[in-house]
């Protein structure tokens, strides 16, 4: 079957491997539909590393994707043959204390779909996942909203995590598919005001779209200025989802007295630094987000109940075939890309 490798900085290959095949009681067999071209997929492809994570080629990356169920192992219950189903891309041991404590997703022993050196990612024809990491879509979604699942339950882990909604005043910096992810998110959750920034217009323009009620480009004008000219209190919870220093310390200006600061985005180095008189002073809360815990069904059910919609995140289509392109086409922004989505079935 076809499946597609980093194989150096920028650089793709198409290689022939072996079908996958059940082995373990609870192994699921899925035939893959679509995959999404995430932001952690971009900083392996230009990068070849998140932090300590550091690509050995050739690699196999890929993580949000949706397809059906082909077989499964004689102990799985939950999903059948001809499913269509998400991915959480996180595989717990169910043996540590963090996951005998339900945070699965601080488990001290997973593994991650891509990840480097933990579990082959999802470009790819065929693979085999454990159950717990598959859940069942209705026949009404498509994969292409299925496959927005994975992006959208970190945001509404995110938005749990900060608290935004319900007359919240709330800061949103990065305007990318997981930014405006939160943005759904937080919406979602109840009426708050929402402040969003971006570099790219366009991307402005889609949160415009989404709800929110100012937005912003730092190049263009001073953010944090204009922002608290609205809001002097400050904000009550900016969520970072850039992974930049910049924005970083534009969320410490921006958050209230004893806010919340919520980090989800991903830096590619090691470290990143925060003004400490200025976080003792107000007392902020720094909050980092791991994934998501226990909120794919959630997100699965706002989506397919029409409560939020995300198509407009979806700006570009390609075929496995066509994977570099895609690649390219996100890591240099070009083109208005929001969200690219690779087909891998011909037909999807």
């Amino acid at each position: 079957m076809k499946a597609v490798f980093l194989t150096g900085l920028r650089e793709t290959e198409i290689r022939e491997i072996p079908e996958p095949r059940v082995c373990q009681p609870t192994d699921v067999l899925l035939d893959i539909d679509t995959v999404g071209v995430c932001g952690s997929d971009m900083h392996y492809y230009k990068a070849g590393r998140i932090g300590c994570q550091i690509v050995e080629y050739p690699w196999l990356i890929g993580h949000e994707c949706a397809g059906r169920v082909l077989a499964v192992g004689r102990d799985v219950a939950r999903v059948r043959v001809g499913d269509r189903v998400v991915v959480d891309p996180l595989i717990h041991c169910g043996r540590c204390d963090q996951c005998r404590a339900g945070s699965i997703h601080t488990c001290r022993d997973q593994a991650f779909l891509g990840c480097p050196g933990q579990v082959p990612g999802s470009l790819c024809e065929r693979m085999i996942m454990p159950e717990a990491s598959c859940f069942a879509i209705p026949e009404s979604m498509s994969m292409t909203r299925g496959t927005l699942v994975e992006p959208f339950s970190i945001a509404l882990w995110a938005q749990r995590l900060g608290a935004a909604g319900g007359g919240a005043t709330v800061g949103i910096l990065g305007s990318g598919p997981i930014g405006l992810c939160v943005l759904a998110a937080s919406k979602l959750a109840g009426d708050c005001r929402v402040y969003q920034t971006d570099l790219l217009a366009n991307r402005l323009a889609t949160a415009r779209s989404f709800g929110a009620d100012w937005g912003g480009n730092p190049r263009e004008t001073d953010v944090v200025a204009e922002i608290l000219a609205a809001e002097p209190a400050g904000l009550d919870v900016v969520f970072e989802c850039v992974g930049e220093q910049e924005t970083i310390d534009q969320c410490l200006e921006l958050v209230a007295p004893r806010g919340k600061v919520v980090i989800v985005g991903i830096p590619e180095g090691d470290r990143a630094s925060f003004e400490m008189n200025l976080m003792r002073r107000k007392e902020i809360c720094i909050q980092n987000v791991r994934r998501q815990l226990h909120c794919v069904e959630p997100a699965i059910e706002a989506l397919g109940a029409g409560r939020v919609d995300l198509d407009a995140l979806v700006t570009h289509d390609f075929t496995l075939d066509e994977t570099q392109e895609a690649f390219d086409l996100v890591a240099d922004y070009r083109d208005n890309v929001v969200k690219a989505m690779i087909h891998v079935k011909a037909d999807s």
